[in-house]
């Protein structure tokens, strides 16, 4: 297959067999694109369109996410994981409003320079919401082009990475190219997936080396792996009276940056330290079932204890400290296993088994 063939097979079947009824293909902005991009970003669609609905929902415009309470913002993302993602969302909104009027900057390399915006992803903006020609290498196109063209190499390695943007930017078509950036991520999420490619409905079997070889599944190139360290601590769930847990706001960087979470531990001797910082005296403790949560770079082991505290004195309520009502929960941005051991406490308490 010619080079100039490509874009036109990858149109053709986009017209006729690609997805045109996600979220953020309707009522296509620059901001609802934005905004998608940057959720699908090691997220799975199916994971995204609710959280997606809901976010525009809440905050509809740049203006609105400009404005917004971090809590708001962080409170949207609970799930999403990555929670920089959303921090530097609101960064970047805060600077389109404040330096761009509002409008997002038709140029690819000031789009890049907002925070959170790689080259891919301002390349989705600037083809998909403004028709601008400018490739994009996401997840899914770079395993579409790393298979077509077998590229040697791991793709994070620099040299490879110039090697498929240079392949991206030679199939990047002069028109269309909204459609094609649509297209080219749409084959790789349902056709040349990871596993199990679709390879006899892929208009571009013909000409796909990596099929040609019979080797689909060699590229791209994995990244050699590395054994993934593992973390323990332990998680004190200090619920008083009232039914409601004591949480904290991590710091704004780092590891749940900005996020409210349960405090940690590395023994459970270290309670009643805990507990008497914040003038509380401590009763019945009970362990819950422990949780593993995996990052990226390591896994976490969390041991949860139930442990029922009392107010043992006057104690002036601290900024990055509260509360947290089980019953009506505020809207707070929470780590992921923290909103699932905070669910389990909920149906301890509600069952009465830890009274």
């Amino acid at each position: 297959m010619r080079d100039e063939q490509f874009a036109s097979v990858v149109l053709d079947w986009f017209d006729r067999h690609g997805r045109h009824d996600l979220p953020w293909q309707q009522g296509i902005t620059p901001y609802r694109v934005w905004v998608s991009e940057i959720m699908l970003q090691q997220t799975q669609v199916s994971t995204v369109l609710n959280y997606f609905d809901r976010f525009m929902a809440s905050l509809p415009t740049v203006q609105a996410l400009a404005a917004a309470p971090e809590d708001e913002v962080l409170h949207l993302w609970t799930g999403l994981g990555y929670y920089t993602r959303a921090r530097n969302l609101q960064k970047t909104a805060k600077i389109i409003v404040e330096h761009y009027a509002g409008e997002f900057p038709r140029d690819v390399e000031k789009l890049v320079e907002l925070p959170g915006i790689g080259l891919s992803t301002a390349g989705a903006i600037a083809s998909i919401s403004m028709g601008l020609r400018a490739p994009i290498l996401d997840g899914n196109v770079k395993r579409v082009l790393a298979r077509y063209t077998a590229q040697e190499g791991y793709p994070g390695e620099p040299k490879v990475a110039k090697q498929l943007w240079a392949t991206a930017e030679r199939f990047t078509p002069h028109e269309r190219v909204n459609a094609y950036t649509q297209a080219m991520m749409d084959m790789g999420a349902t056709l040349c997936t990871r596993s199990k490619p679709s390879c006899l409905l892929c208009p571009l079997e013909s000409g796909c080396e990596a099929h040609l070889l019979g080797l689909e599944t060699r590229y791209p190139i994995p990244k050699p792996r590395k054994t993934i360290p593992q973390r323990r601590t332990l998680m004190p769930m200090l619920t008083n009276g009232e039914g409601a847990i004591l949480l904290y706001r991590r710091p704004s960087t780092g590891l749940w940056g900005g996020l409210w979470s349960l405090p940690e531990l590395d023994d459970l001797n270290d309670v009643e330290h805990l507990a008497l910082q914040h003038s509380l005296k401590v009763g019945t403790q009970h362990p819950m079932p422990g949780l593993t949560h995996t990052f990226s770079h390591f896994q976490l082991a969390i041991e949860p204890w139930l442990i029922h505290v009392k107010e043992a004195g006057h104690h002036v309520a601290e900024a990055d400290w509260l509360w947290y009502n089980l019953a009506t929960p505020p809207r707070l941005g929470l780590a992921a296993p923290v909103k699932k051991l905070l669910k389990h406490a909920a149906d301890l308490l509600n069952a009465g088994e830890s009274s």
